[in-house]
């Protein structure tokens, strides 16, 4: 048979065999994904990979199932076909670790090759292969392997973890674990814990015990990326993203975080196109440690979580710590998901005055279950916070002396060129001190630095907001008056 006849007859035996042993389907980006009969994992048709693409199964289960070997050529035109077919097929997301499901339900992938996963309910939790049109997971290179979780463990594994962190007080351990959970659940952005302490505190360690648990050992803190393409490629990449030894964090930095932790959109070009886009959508769990970043930017403030670790008093070499952890991990895990069930299943009030409203909740939550104080540890932590971004604003500190000298209850209202000048001439005082680095310059640089320090000053009892009378536009200051006592006690 010559080579034209028999190159129509390979294509065809390829997709038969493809489309009786894989389904096809496509996700919203429009990107073609492969998923075996009966299993959970999907791979991009196009991908080559090194976690294995789906064009090296498919040539592997033609060969082991007595088809033969097959060239390029034919492969390539049997999967463009399948692709094009694949383009009417219904709409399904893929999920990387974790994933919702039906009935209330969330999943966790343990990167297990059988593709077992963790069915997580308010009715309690159990190892199990998912229907792979409830659950699609996507795999990396950042997919390590979790061990399977131990049943029945009284939550001893809670206790076990925590004696191996430095966590200097119960207010950063109650945190440390409504974050554990907050991981578990894929729609809920939660904050992002900020591991500080003194030099030898353990910092690094203790931020990868906590990665871990969710990453398995394989999981790994990184060096914070230098550009926002290299940091979108390491979250879209993973679950969590932990980023290790920050000293200092640059605005952009900053407000690229502000967007992993409570979601975003990148779009870039694709290749080899002059039009087409490639779209990706990240919100991700994160991870930071450091002995101090210096000045924190309001709005990520609000996006933080300050876990205090201490030196430990007895040090142990790193290969006893992490073949301890290793054996501890399956007690943790399943004290953990026993945990993460028990929250679920409590009813508790969602805390309105506060921005991360989801992880007040789950503290709330978590209070209601076993009564560990977390939303009043998560609301000291913010006032910490709150103490930290005004040591590092002058503009904050002059606003408060400002507002020092007024009445309660009393407005000011002037123009955003009226109160540069009035707030220079504070600072500057008779002393006429020199303004410092990033002083407003004009209104309008002085108006986007109130916005941006407007719940801070409102946690310290300073009001600010914007308004346009005929004449032109202004800035409103308000002391409030203190609430009556029996006021209080009625609300």
């Amino acid at each position: 048979m010559a080579e034209d006849e028999k190159a129509p007859a390979a294509r065809q035996i390829i997709t038969d065999y493809a489309q009786s042993h894989f389904r096809y389907f496509r996700t919203t980006e429009g990107t073609v994904y492969a998923q075996r009969n009966g299993h959970p994992v999907a791979r991009p048709i196009r991908s080559q990979g090194t976690t294995g693409s789906h064009r090296q199964e498919l040539m592997v289960g033609l060969y082991r199932d007595g088809h033969g070997v097959f060239n390029g050529t034919a492969l390539k035109e049997a999967l463009d076909l399948i692709e094009a077919l694949a383009l009417t097929e219904d709409v399904q997301p893929t999920h990387i670790r974790v994933a919702p499901g039906f009935d209330g339900a969330t999943w966790l992938d343990l990167g297990r090759d059988d593709g077992r996963s963790v069915r997580i309910h308010p009715t309690g939790w159990d190892v199990r292969i998912p229907d792979p049109r409830e659950v699609c997971w996507r795999r990396t290179q950042l997919t390590g392997e979790l061990p399977l979780p131990a049943k029945d463990t009284n939550g001893k594994g809670i206790d076990l973890l925590l004696r191996l962190c430095n966590f200097a007080n119960a207010e950063s351990e109650c945190l440390a674990l409504a974050w554990l959970i907050g991981c578990l659940e894929p729609s809920v952005p939660v904050p992002a814990p900020f591991l500080t302490g003194p030099q030898g505190a353990g910092k690094s360690t203790g931020g990868r015990m906590l990665v871990r648990v969710i990453e398995g050992m394989t999981g790994d803190l990184r060096r914070a990326p230098r550009d926002e393409e290299n940091l979108i490629t390491a979250v879209a990449a993973g679950w969590v993203t932990a980023l290790d030894n920050l000293s200092h964090l640059p605005p952009d930095l900053s407000d690229l975080m502000c967007c992993v932790v409570t979601g975003a959109e990148s779009i870039k070009r694709a290749l080899f196109t002059d039009g087409d886009v490639v779209r990706s959508r990240y919100r991700r769990p994160l991870l930071l440690t450091g002995i101090d970043v210096g000045v924190i930017r309001p709005d990520l403030a609000e996006r933080l979580l300050p876990l205090r670790l201490e030196r430990p008093r007895v040090r142990r070499t790193e290969a006893e710590l992490w073949t301890e952890y290793a054996q501890i991990l399956p007690v943790v895990l399943g004290s953990l998901l026993d945990l993460t069930v028990q929250v679920r299943a409590t009813e508790a009030d969602i805390p309105t005055d506060l921005r991360m409203a989801d992880f007040a909740h789950l503290c709330a939550q978590l209070d209601t279950a076993v009564s560990l104080g977390a939303l009043a540890a998560y609301r000291a932590s913010l006032d910490d916070l709150n103490d930290d971004v005004i040591e590092g604003d002058l503009l904050a500190q002059t606003v408060l002396t400002h507002a020092a000298g007024l009445e309660p209850g009393a407005e000011v209202r002037m123009t955003s060129s009226q109160w540069l000048h009035c707030l220079t001439d504070l600072y500057s005082g008779q002393e006429c001190r020199p303004l410092p680095k990033g002083w407003p310059t004009t209104g309008k640089v002085l108006s986007d630095r109130l916005k941006r320090l407007q719940p801070t000053l409102a946690a310290r009892g300073v009001l600010v907001d914007w308004g346009r009378t005929k004449a032109a536009r202004y800035i409103e200051m308000t002391r409030p008056a203190p609430v009556p006592a029996h006021q209080q006690t009625a609300l």
